[in-house]
């Protein structure tokens, strides 16, 4: 095993189009070839990571080339990797133009996969490894099938920008751009510390501002969404039931998307970054480089093709399946009932509405408590019949659990603070559904058209709630919460007032609050649910029975 390592740096990959980008090259001493292991992204190839999370750095052991979100050279090259890190254009060490998630970043990644591919040291097979950015990438550039790609790791990675990132049920998630673009991208321009605020400008996409003038989806955001069709690599899709608001979705939705074979699917539960680099995660990853990157008969194959994270009150257990969603799931109705704020399995036999102020604390639904133990893993779905008092309205829709001792069960955040256990959005103008792609437990809209509302005037909604992992023991309760905004400050939200059983909790996530966004002259107002008879809202809940052709892990 090697312990020293070549380092080069600002190495010039050259482009397509006679641009370059610039990577680190860190490879085992010596005159043999090995197989690659590549990122390329934003961040900047030579920010040590204390300089961005020095209490990261020191968790993960500090080392002189530990970088934010990309494999750590010091334990891959001595594992007989070579890790090309690269700067995406107009970031770090590469001059361009700056602009996120656009067909040009993709087919940058192309060009530097066939580089590394055919270099002296190189076996001519290139795997990717990244977390987020780093794992967004791997499915646009599998998609254009470079010919050296030969396995990816895209861990914490979405696939679809409109839905997973930009736009939220057609929302724009706004703090999270407004924080995320400045503070890690703009950082990192090429050229920051020598061109003037004038030049930085003139070479950088104004993302906030181009997110604000298209609400519907367009070519703007089409032009990066990957066809999963063409994606025929092996891979490992590692989603955080954690990141519910950017990665978890797309996860999800690429596995079961893409043309490949080989493909595996891992949902975990934990922070953001430090999963990605505990001794059982790189012993995974190694793993599965060492079959697809080296041909090793390692056992791999027989790995389940689904294990997922079982989040219950007594602690996370382990779940594994041959596909997603869980074989064997039952698709179960729970009726929402006006009348009395109930969630049950029999429909009401009352028609009733229950009004909520746009800008208030919404109104919930609870459910009797379990006598059973249920377990709730996968997609969730809410029907839903309401009405506005203007020509829009938002909805936000929370999935909670309050065991039988009153409390509030959350999920670990990103941050790895608290954060809800599941969310679901949509704007009521883009309700329209896209007929080849929504099943009954997974809408999909196109959100290519506005279709604005006749106030008062109920309308289906059909709502996509990002897939989940919930165990209700006996005597826990779900809780599902409609409001007109995001649920940002803690506190319980209840049927028309505070929910009794629950207690304030400080939860973390992805806020939608644009005025241009959401001017009050539209999204205010009065909202109103409507249960019962014709208008029958439900929620259709994945119930994984034990047994089922799964086994605990």
């Amino acid at each position: 095993m090697h312990r020293s390592m070549i380092y080069e740096h600002n190495v010039d990959i050259p482009l397509r189009d006679g641009s370059v980008l610039r990577a680190n090259v860190y490879r085992p001493v010596g005159t043999g070839t090995y197989p690659v292991i590549m990122s390329l992204g934003p961040y900047g190839k030579d920010r040590h990571l204390a300089d961005r999370a020095p209490q990261l750095a020191r968790e993960l052991g500090g080392g002189p080339f530990v970088n934010w979100e990309t494999p750590d050279p010091s334990w891959w090259v001595p594992n007989d990797y070579v890790v090309v890190r690269v700067d995406s254009r107009g970031s770090g060490e590469s001059p361009g133009f700056l602009a996120p998630f656009t067909p040009q970043i993709a087919q940058d990644y192309h060009d530097a996969i066939e580089w590394a591919g055919h270099q002296a040291w190189s076996t001519g097979k290139v795997g990717l490894l990244g977390v987020s950015y780093y794992g967004a990438t791997q499915w646009a550039v599998a998609a254009l099938q470079p010919p050296s790609l030969a396995a990816m790791i895209p861990w914490e990675g979405f696939s679809d920008a409109y839905r997973d990132l930009y736009r939220h049920g057609g929302i724009l998630n706004n703090k999270f751009i407004a924080w995320w673009w400045p503070e890690t991208v703009l950082n990192m321009q090429h050229g920051r510390d020598h061109l003037s605020s004038d030049e930085r400008q003139a070479n950088q996409l104004d993302v906030l501002g181009a997110l604000r003038a298209r609400p519907l989806s367009d070519p703007f955001y089409a032009d990066w969404l990957p066809d999963l069709s063409k994606i025929e690599v092996p891979f490992l899709s590692v989603g955080n039931w954690g990141n519910v608001g950017l990665h978890l979705r797309g996860n999800v939705e690429a596995f079961n998307g893409a043309a490949s074979t080989q493909k595996w699917l891992r949902l975990i539960v934990g922070d953001h970054v430090l999963p990605a680099y505990t001794p059982q995660a790189l012993a995974m990853q190694r793993k599965f480089f060492d079959h697809f990157l080296k041909g090793r008969d390692n056992g791999w194959t027989d790995e389940p093709r689904v294990q997922v994270a079982v989040r219950g009150s007594d602690g996370v257990s382990q779940r594994a399946s041959t596909a997603w969603p869980i074989e064997g799931t039952e698709w179960v109705r729970m009726h929402l009932d006006a009348a009395d704020g109930s969630l049950g399995s029999a429909a009401p036999q009352r028609t009733g509405s229950v009004a909520y102020a746009a800008d208030g604390h919404g109104v919930s639904f609870r459910s009797a408590p379990f006598d059973a133990r249920v377990e709730v893993i996968g997609p969730v779905a809410l029907r839903l019949w309401a009405s506005s008092s203007l020509a829009d309205m938002d909805v936000f829709v929370r999935l909670r659990k309050i065991d039988a001792q009153g409390n509030d069960m959350v999920g670990i955040g990103p941050a790895g603070g608290h954060m809800a256990l599941a969310l679901g959005w949509l704007r009521a103008s883009q309700r329209k559904l896209d007929a080849a792609r929504s099943q009954p437990h997974r809408p999909v809209h196109t959100h290519d058209e506005a279709q604005p509302l006749v106030q008062g005037q109920p309308v289906a909604l059909d709502i996509e709630v990002w897939p989940t992992s919930i165990v209700f023991e006996p005597g826990s309760r779900l809780v599902l919460e409609i409001a007109g905004r995001d649920y940002e400050k803690g506190g319980p939200l209840g049927h028309g007032g505070a929910d009794p059983d629950a207690k304030p909790v400080p939860f973390i996530h992805f806020l939608h609050d644009d005025a241009v966004d959401r001017p009050a002259d539209r999204f205010g107002g009065t909202h109103t649910v409507h249960t019962a008879g014709a208008q029958d809202s439900y929620l259709l809940l994945p119930i994984v029975p034990t047994g089922a052709g799964t086994r605990a892990v």
